[in-house]
């Protein structure tokens, strides 16, 4: 059912090209490469099993999970799914 000048799946097309996006923003961040021996952050090792779990890797545990913590609090993406907030 199209509402105004929107096509028919018009809202569908809004959402996926959403989930496109953090698609290839979440890949564009991830790392490649050998990883660090030592936390870029606060100097601690980074054990060896680590570093081959995550290529890449540039943190220890403690210092990615609060970089995490740190991203999530300003994530810009609606979780709420609401039809309305889907359309802007």
């Amino acid at each position: 059912m199209a509402t105004g000048w929107a096509g028919d799946g018009a809202v569908q097309e809004q959402i996926d090209a959403t989930v496109e996006d953090a698609i290839k923003r979440a890949r564009g961040q991830l790392r490649r490469g050998p990883g660090l021996e030592r936390c870029e952050e606060c100097e601690a090792p980074i054990p060896e099993a680590r570093r081959a779990a995550v290529p890449g890797v540039r943190l220890c545990v403690a210092c990615q999970e609060a970089a995490d913590r740190d991203a999530a609090a300003f994530s810009g993406y609606n979780r709420r799914g609401s039809k309305d907030s889907q359309l802007r």
